[in-house]
């Protein structure tokens, strides 16, 4: 992963601390670590006043069922910030909440909340999203999952002005990440994060000077990233190893990548598989699909053209296993 400066200056939170203008009062909206990354970079900077932050409702989780908040939450209870956590806004009240706090500012980062017109028309300035995609492409629920499955060799950050379409309002800030060959949906989430909470940094130096431009999206080149379906995991091993490749590599680490595979004593059995490599060697003239056995250390599968090559596969309710364990375990191939 290489981050690509994408449009001039410097890359990083601290390049904007000479700003010693008046801190914008902002609002912070977001749920998972994705968002909770950000508001800790955006906390550490001089140019935001985080007065207040939204996130979901705590959820029930795990086999005890129990409420469990948001990664969001508890960076916001870590800093003493007030935390608000209505359902929607459907009710004048909560609209009457948020304004009360007088924002500058909202950053929408992963809410999971659709937010009518009257909640954006709250701040004073803007509201802005933190969006993981080059915008115009791939807006929607999933953009570096349908990045990586694309076979995409580039990423980014967008930092948005907030209107009432999907992921359309005008862009403030981007900055691009490349992709690796064997990077995949974990190790991106986690780079575009950070970079995420550099961006609004920046955004916010621009708003603070009122140096900035907002440039509107060319809607005629948009790609939509639909959400995740656990289905969509599902391995056809008849297709060339580098469409398996992003594949897994965009499942990973949720909701999984896998097939049904079916020992030599005619049991199935459903196997995830991880990330892997793609072999040089042809595929042998076997049916894709087929578990080759071991193979330097990796699990070799054949697929349409070549063979690949998985460090592990997790056997369905038994925990991963390396491809040495795996051969000797589930085929017999003990060395």
């Amino acid at each position: 992963m290489e981050e690509i400066n994408a449009n001039g200056g410097e890359s990083s939170a601290e390049s904007w601390g000479a700003v010693k203008l008046k801190p914008l009062r902002t609002v912070f909206m977001g749920t998972p670590d994705f968002a909770a990354e950000a508001l800790r970079i955006l906390l550490e900077f001089d140019g935001a006043d985080v007065v207040g932050v939204y996130s979901q409702p705590d959820r029930p989780c795990g086999r005890g069922r129990q409420c469990k908040p948001s990664a969001v939450k508890v960076v916001a209870l870590e800093h003493d910030i007030p935390v608000f956590q209505p359902e929607n806004f459907k009710e004048q009240a909560a609209i009457d909440e948020l304004a009360a706090l007088k924002p500058d500012v909202l950053v929408v980062a992963a809410y999971g909340l659709i937010l009518p017109q009257a909640v954006l028309d709250v701040p004073a300035i803007h509201p802005l999203n933190i969006h993981a995609s080059l915008l115009p492409k791939w807006r929607g629920a999933a953009p570096i999952q349908r990045a990586i499955e694309s076979g995409d060799v580039v990423t980014g950050i967008s930092i948005m002005k907030m209107e009432a379409g999907l992921d359309t309002g005008p862009v403030l800030v981007q900055r691009a990440l490349r992709i690796g060959h064997n990077d995949h949906a974990g190790t991106i989430h986690d780079e575009l994060a950070k970079l995420g909470g550099i961006c609004i940094c920046e955004a916010f130096a621009r708003l603070q000077t009122g140096a900035y431009d907002l440039k509107p999206q060319d809607d005629s080149i948009a790609t939509y990233a639909k959400k995740l379906e656990k289905k969509e995991g599902e391995i056809d091993w008849n297709r060339p190893a580098q469409a398996i490749h992003n594949q897994i590599r965009a499942m990973y680490p949720w909701p999984g990548a896998f097939f049904d595979w079916t020992n030599g004593d005619g049991k199935t059995i459903r196997l995830n598989v991880s990330p892997g490599e793609i072999s040089e060697e042809a595929a042998s003239k076997v049916e894709p699909g087929t578990v080759l056995g071991e193979m330097d250390g990796r699990l070799a599968i054949t697929t349409a053209d070549k063979i690949y090559l998985t460090p592990e596969v997790k056997p369905q309710g038994k925990k991963a296993m390396d491809a040495t364990a795996f051969a000797c375990g589930y085929m017999k191939e003990c060395k």
